[in-house]
């Protein structure tokens, strides 16, 4: 567990980020702009919060007005045509979207930061000069209807409302965000207009810039951009207090699902209240990674549940506790016993000093993370000046946070987590036999170069320091994942990955989940088609334990019998968890139809039944295989010092088995085509149907793997061709985009639509018709340009974390190609021209070779 000198350290680091305060300007008509300057950055992100949201509706409480608007913000302005805006901010190598929550709607723009002028541009005229074309009305309101079918269809958003309907009789938190669909179907353009002309004035709106260079040049591009419009009359909504709860209550829904999903909640209070806090760090200690009470007492001892956690959700004046849980059909009555046993057994015996200092470093850690993107710096500072009301709060919060003890844990504990306080919510599946009716490139980045180093033994070793924030990320990869499994074991890989976290000869799980979480840190398995590994990622003090638990992960793992039981029952519910979501149920289907045998039949995770037949053997057995020293990258990113800490991974990385290096392989993938090509239909009980058509793809070391990047650019995307003429145009479908499989050699490039029934027919032959075009060579300059702009800034933008720039060098080292490609890549992608793209579908998406699945009710 971190000491108290540890966290006063903590602490102290924090105050270091708190003291770059950020600038705060009211303009005369009453916008308000945050800036945090930072003269380093490449990256700067610009967000526009509205302070309104679903419960501000009024008389239209119930409509999902306020996320109708944010669909309708971006279909023309009285400067731009619809699709000009995002051309524009894609032109520029960023990322425009939006989002809608309970009390504000925040639009947002991400990109490189010599660009800044034309967010704060872009997203002063959609906030302020949108025009809400009727035509446009109408085409979203039959978007946001099959956004609402896939709400439908998804047993976690019908949870989710259930609890919130149950909890919440009064309070507008019980509507859902997008509306209910007979009252949405029944908005009409005036109600819109209306609500936009009286929400969206500048006195209700504030603007979060961060990654600029200077906040008194940021100040002049918002007044320019903003100053002009007028303050205007903003009238209160009344919002209804919630009675208080006099008794339990409780709402268990049975549908066609493969899993039981259920949650205990208690009411708690708001954001403000002095209790918040400490029931944050209650929520951490009961229910926050593999060492919390609820995960070692209910699914560990009991082993009545696949995963469970616990949180504390208080967006504003009201909040909910909140324990949710996955297990079989038939345990959730036993699983919801031992929730209880296992919350009055803490209030009993209380909790002890380790696990408060536990839960406030994960607090610490959190608030760090934050931090890794200027997006998620610019959103904590939203929610701060917004939600809050007080820019100072992350201050105010750690500097209260340090005051909880655990007397003050085992107080909130017994007045709100009592049993006349629940409110329980389940989702379970049918009855055994019932059924359901039917331009230029960015700039590069300016980090260190990476220290490349071959370890005696033949493991390689990555190092690339960076000391803007206090934390290490390492991360070990080896040759595997999907295409080593067995046919008749497939998901192995993934589950020994999981294992090597758990029990190892010199600590249980429960000991290895307390060693990182006392620390505040992650320690997390990975798997891909073609590789697997572990990752952890702590504060610099703090390596030596992260080195320690790889260490015994991946030279003394016990894969014990029951840890094995524990961890496949997981995973096979995780796939019957997929199985109820209908893009992923037909991703599923597709890949084995396409692939049919081969490794990449189906992904990582494996199939249900190849994972019931693996045994604790099978996984050592893998182990002794892969995880030896030729097989093996080791990647360190962070705050650390090469020269202090090279020569112990050096040290640590000849202590790793010696084997034959792994062959590189993906299996033999379709490189002349699918398995068996042709059309196919599944017909599921769902409320909307999703289309899908897959082709031979190129893999990561093919001579056209670049040339797929610019392809799956072009179709996807909220501006590209594809999309403006499916969704935008004809309303035919809700999402549209291309996506891929990826082997080293080999893989499925596909696309995929979900769409109204009966639509179907229609979606089909705008594919067919945009393939025809882009075979044809009939991709204009613009547009080519948009791909290549985007790419390069999306993988400029993707740099930003250390996590992320060590699995980019780690899986290049991995596959032979150079750590640092970013200079190949950058003229790779700006080498694809028409012709390239039209031979790349002339090639590869032949009707010849297509896989065409139709899931449909």
């Amino acid at each position: 567990m971190p000491s108290a000198a540890a966290l006063t350290a903590d602490f102290q680091t924090l105050e270091k980020f708190w003291a770059d305060a950020p600038v705060r300007t009211v303009l005369p008509n009453g916008l308000t702009l945050v800036v945090r300057p930072d003269a380093t950055a490449e990256v700067a992100s610009v967000q526009v919060w509205v302070k309104t949201g679903s419960v501000h509706e009024g008389e239209q409480l119930g409509a999902g007005l306020s996320h109708y608007l944010e669909h309708l913000l971006f279909k023309g302005t009285t400067k731009r045509a619809g699709r000009q805006i995002s051309a524009e901010v894609q032109a520029h190598g960023g990322n425009i979207n939006a989002y809608t929550t309970f009390d504000r709607t925040v639009y947002y723009i991400d990109l490189p930061t010599e660009h800044v002028g034309v967010a704060v541009d872009v997203l002063a005229d959609i906030v302020l000069h949108s025009t809400l074309p009727a035509i446009e009305v109408k085409k979203e309101k039959d978007v946001i209807l099959r956004e609402i079918d896939m709400g439908l269809d998804d047993p976690d958003q019908r949870l989710g409302q259930a609890l919130f309907e149950t909890a919440f009789r009064e309070h507008p938190y019980r509507h859902p965000i997008i509306g209910h669909r007979e009252v949405f179907e029944a908005v009409e353009r005036d109600a819109l207009w209306s609500y936009y002309q009286a929400r969206y004035v500048p006195n209700n709106l504030v603007v979060v810039m961060a990654g600029v260079p200077d906040a008194a040049q940021a100040e002049a591009m918002v007044a320019a951009a903003f100053g002009g419009a007028k303050r205007r009359k903003l009238a209160p909504v009344f919002m209804p207090a919630e009675p208080a709860l006099l008794s339990a209550r409780a709402r268990h829904l049975v549908e066609k699902v493969e899993v039981v999903r259920a949650g205990l909640s208690w009411p708690v209070p708001g954001l403000a209240h002095e209790d918040a806090l400490v029931l944050d760090v209650l929520a951490l200690v009961l229910g926050h990674g593999d060492s919390s009470r609820l995960w070692q007492a209910v699914r560990e001892k009991a082993r009545v549940v696949h995963s469970i956690d616990a949180m504390n959700w208080t967006p504003g004046e009201a909040g909910l506790f909140y324990v949710s849980f996955m297990c079989d059909s038939g345990r959730r009555e036993a699983a919801t016993r031992a929730v209880h046993a296992t919350l009055r057994a803490a209030e009993k015996t209380g909790f002890r000093e380790a696990e408060v200092r536990q839960a406030i470093r994960q607090l610490v850690v959190s608030e760090l993370d934050g931090r890794k993107t200027v997006s998620g710096q610019a959103s904590r500072l939203g929610m701060a000046e917004v939600v809050v009301g007080d820019l100072d709060y992350s201050r105010h919060y750690f500097r209260r946070l340090r005051a909880v003890t655990p007397a003050r844990l085992r107080d909130v504990l017994r007045r709100y987590l009592r049993p006349e306080r629940l409110i329980e919510v389940s989702l379970n599946p049918l009855p055994s036999g019932e059924v359901v009716a039917a331009a230029k490139a960015p700039g590069a980045g300016k980090r260190p170069a990476w220290i490349e180093r071959r370890v005696a033994g033949g493991a390689r070793l990555l190092m690339q320091p960076d000391h803007r924030l206090p934390s290490v990320h390492l991360r070990l990869f080896a040759l595997g994942g999907a295409t080593t499994d067995a046919p008749a074991r497939r998901g192995a890989t993934a589950l020994m990955a999981t294992l090597l976290t758990k029990d190892t000869k010199r600590r249980s799980a429960a000991e290895v989940a307390r060693a990182i979480e006392e620390v505040g840190g992650a320690f997390f398995p990975f798997t891909g088609n073609n590789s697997f590994g572990v990752a952890a990622e702590v504060m610099p003090s703090d390596v030596g334990t992260a080195l320690a638990l790889l260490g015994e992960a991946v030279r003394e793992p016990m894969f014990k019998a029951t840890s094995v039981a524990v961890e496949r029952d997981a995973q096979v519910a995780e796939l019957q968890q997929d199985l109820d979501d209908v893009v992923t149920f037909g991703r599923r289907r597709l890949r084995r139809l396409f692939f049919g045998e081969q490794a990449l039949g189906c992904d990582s995770q494996g199939e249900i039944e190849g994972l019931r037949q693996v045994k604790a053997a099978d996984l050592a057995a893998l182990h002794r295989r892969l995880l030896a020293a030729p097989n093996v990258v080791l990647v360190v990113t962070g705050d650390f010092d090469p020269a202090v800490l090279g020569p112990k991974l050096e040290a640590w990385l000849t202590r790793l088995p010696q084997a034959k290096v792994l062959e590189r392989k993906t299996g033999p993938v379709a490189a002349t085509g699918p398995v068996v090509a042709g059309d196919f239909v599944e017909i599921q009980p769902r409320q909307q149907a999703v289309v899908f058509q897959a082709f031979p793809g190129p893999g990561r070391l093919d001579e056209d793997f670049l040339v797929a990047e610019v392809a799956d650019e072009l179709f996807s995307g909220m501006s590209s061709r594809l999309f403006e003429r499916v969704r935008e145009k004809r309303g035919l479908a809700y999402f549209v985009r291309s996506a891929r499989v990826t082997g080293v050699r080999g893989g499925m490039f596909y696309f995929y639509a979900g769409t109204a029934p009966g639509k179907e027919g229609a979606v089909i032959t705008e594919l067919n018709r945009e393939i025809v075009l882009v075979a044809a060579g009939k991709v204009t300059a613009d547009e080519l340009a948009r791909c290549q702009t985007r790419l390069l800034a999306g993988r400029r933008m993707g740099r930003q974390t250390n996590g992320a720039r060590a699995m980019q060098a780690g899986l290049n080292a991995l596959y032979g190609l150079p750590v640092d490609d970013d200079a190949i890549y950058d003229a790779g992608v700006m080498a694809v021209n028409a012709a390239a793209l039209a031979k790349f579908a002339k090639e590869r998406l032949a009707r010849k070779w297509r896989v065409q699945l139709v899931v449909r009710p």
